[in-house]
């Protein structure tokens, strides 16, 4: 690694899976959180049903930990069968007398079966279930399910730390190679004046069928006026501000994605207009190269946070 890819391990990349897992009172749980590329930073949970309280608090701490990314998590709840499945007697007899009433009133309708009923969700439970279990128990098991929660989000972070630390070395190399391209530009449109002089004089000798009679002063106006419309200059100047400005952003490393996008579209910008402006095949070939070199850079930043 170059020395301009140092210090750039602070970078994280969009992209990451972790999982926790807990015990408490005959519960076991897994959280299991997977983040992909996102514009902004957009959370969604999965819960269990009698857990939804869950949710904002979860929520907040994904937001305190990560920046950006499309963030999925879910929650995998399961408990031992300490207690008989018993039935919600409540349940049951309201479900059975809304069951004989419909049957009463659709003629030629089977009464209702028990077994149908008891297979209906509600009317039969387990000893243990959410709804049995205490006050204290809860705040307990919730208590639980953040602190497992939160080592999972922390796996997450340190996963998609570590897979920016891999995209640094990347676009490092990427940066490189465009300031390589830059150099060469630079050595190439310098030629250009020249080129334009030879090609003019050939022009003028083909229309004029010999060795063009033209005043040296005219010809040299000519040439300046072609060289000026040509003059790529200041674009590679800026695409060389623009190096400078990825390079800092890397050292800074927290949370500089959409930074780096933006500056990909003033890369994009300045490499058209050089292409543009080449008067010379070599120039073109090196500005494509350098368009090339820009959207590979560019996919890469895609990925960071």
């Amino acid at each position: 690694m170059t020395d301009h890819a140092q210090n750039t391990s602070r970078l994280s990349s969009m992209t990451g899976f972790a999982r926790a897992t807990g015990e408490l009172s005959g519960a076991s749980f897994a959280w299991e959180l997977r983040s992909v590329n996102g514009r902004g930073l957009d959370v969604k949970l999965r819960l269990p049903s009698g857990f939804e309280a869950l949710e904002f608090p979860l929520r907040e701490l994904v937001g305190k930990s990560l920046k950006r990314g499309n963030v999925s998590g879910g929650l995998t709840l399961k408990r031992e069968q300490a207690g008989a499945i018993m039935p919600d007697l409540e349940a049951l007899h309201r479900i059975k007398e809304l069951a004989i009433a419909l049957a009463d009133d659709i003629p030629g309708a089977l009464p209702p079966r028990a077994e149908l009923i008891l297979g209906l969700p509600g009317v039969m439970k387990s000893a243990n279930s959410q709804e049995e279990l205490s006050e204290e128990a809860q705040l307990a098991l919730h208590e639980a399910l953040k602190t497992t929660f939160l080592q999972a989000l922390r796996a997450l972070d340190e996963a998609r730390r570590a897979e920016g630390a891999k995209l640094a070395a990347i676009v490092a190399a990427n940066v490189e190679e465009i300031e390589h391209l830059i150099a060469a530009a630079r050595i190439e449109a310098a030629k250009q004046p020249e080129a334009h002089r030879a090609r003019l004089a050939a022009q003028l000798a083909e229309l004029i069928g010999g060795t063009p009679n033209l005043p040296e002063e005219r010809l040299a106006q000519e040439i300046a006026l072609l060289a000026t419309k040509s003059d790529v200059r200041e674009e590679l100047d800026r695409l060389s501000a623009h190096i400078e400005a990825a390079r800092a952003l890397l050292r800074e490393g927290v949370a500089v994605g959409r930074k780096l996008d933006f500056l990909m579209q003033e890369f994009n910008r300045e490499a058209n207009t050089l292409c543009s402006k080449s008067a010379s095949l070599a120039l073109t070939s090196i500005g494509l190269a350098l368009k090339a070199a820009i959207e590979q850079l560019r996919e890469q930043v895609q990925n960071i946070e």
